[in-house]
């Protein structure tokens, strides 16, 4: 038996200012260690310099690794905080496009936390899906689960009663059961209804104190509710959000949209793989895309399994579903 020896190219890095460079390496090396199991490269450090090593036949693999080490650093001399998942987010987009400038997709921040976590976009498509926001009345974003669509909104939303561009923020889902039958809940509609309307009141708990919260419900400048109760209103000076939208009827989507007052901005969320509906029911999201294509003021975006921004393996989980459904088509 003949062994061949595997040949590696080696890419170093030195940086030129060492606080700096501990910083970008994280805490005994876990940025390196993330960013090696991320490529499937080794990475060495020594002071500030770092050794990349990959066979010759990946040499790309060592180029990535370099290039997504030597961006964050250059967001570090800005004064930009690195965290763990910004190595993978750092990955993901310069994989996607490696002539993107990761600083300036991380940049333009959305709202500041009670806790003083920046929320900004960490995907090319959350950026995208921002700048729509901004620039349109009616923004749609559609994808999988974990890619950011609900919960930038609402920051999104949260950002512009601070700044006072609207005087309210109206939240809402139809409530469909996902595949499961809560049976009899006790207590008065509110009670009952809560649970569908769980996740719109975790992403403002992130985002706001409790206190705060409970006041702004109390004083109606925050309304969580579910879709039904939006008929036969107009919205003024609001930011809406429909969130789960693929589980709402054509009928339900067009109730929806016609709420649309002056000075009201609207965002429609949702996952075109997670309908819930009775078998035979036609999705809204679904309908309403084809209807309100090229429509002036109407945007879409469309995420995918790379904007997953939860824990690396949701994005895998995700990656698989789709694998296995693409196999049953």
């Amino acid at each position: 038996m003949i062994l061949e020896e595997m040949k590696l190219s080696a890419t170093k890095l030195e940086f030129d200012d060492g606080q700096l460079a501990s910083q970008l390496f994280g805490p005994q090396n876990q940025h390196l260690k993330l960013l090696g199991e991320r490529i499937d490269v080794s990475i060495e450090s020594r002071g500030s310099t770092v050794t990349i090593h990959a066979p010759d036949e990946e040499d790309g693999k060592a180029k990535l690794a370099a290039q997504v080490l030597s961006q964050l650093y250059g967001m570090l001399k800005k004064g930009k905080n690195i965290y763990p998942q910004d190595v993978d987010y750092a990955c993901r987009i310069l994989e996607r496009q490696p002539s993107a400038d990761v600083s300036e997709i991380f940049k333009g921040d959305v709202y500041a936390t009670s806790g003083k976590r920046t929320i900004s976009p960490k995907s090319l498509n959350q950026r995208e899906y921002l700048d729509a926001i901004r620039e349109s009345d009616m923004t749609f974003g559609i994808g999988p689960a974990g890619t950011g669509k609900t919960y930038l909104a609402v920051a999104m939303a949260v950002g512009a009663l601070a700044r006072r561009e609207v005087k309210r923020i109206v939240l809402t889902r139809p409530a469909v059961e996902a595949g499961e039958k809560l049976g009899f809940l006790p207590g008065d509609l509110a009670e009952k209804i809560n649970p569908y309307l769980r996740p719109l009141y975790d992403a403002l708990h992130d985002m706001l104190d409790f206190a705060k919260v409970q006041d702004y419900q109390d004083t109606g400048v925050i309304e969580i509710a579910p879709l039904a109760f939006m008929r036969g209103r107009t919205l003024n000076d609001a930011f809406i959000i429909l969130d789960e939208a693929q589980n709402t009827t054509p009928e339900q989507m067009k109730m929806f949209l016609t709420r649309l007052g002056f000075g009201s901005k609207a965002v429609i969320t949702g996952d075109v793989t997670q309908i819930d509906l009775p078998v035979h029911s036609n999705s809204g999201l679904l309908h309403a895309r084809t209807i309100l294509k090229g429509v002036k003021g109407v945007k879409v975006i469309l995420f995918d399994d790379r904007d997953v921004v939860r824990h690396p393996l949701v994005g895998r989980i995700v990656k698989a579903y789709d694998r296995h459904e693409a196999g049953r088509e």
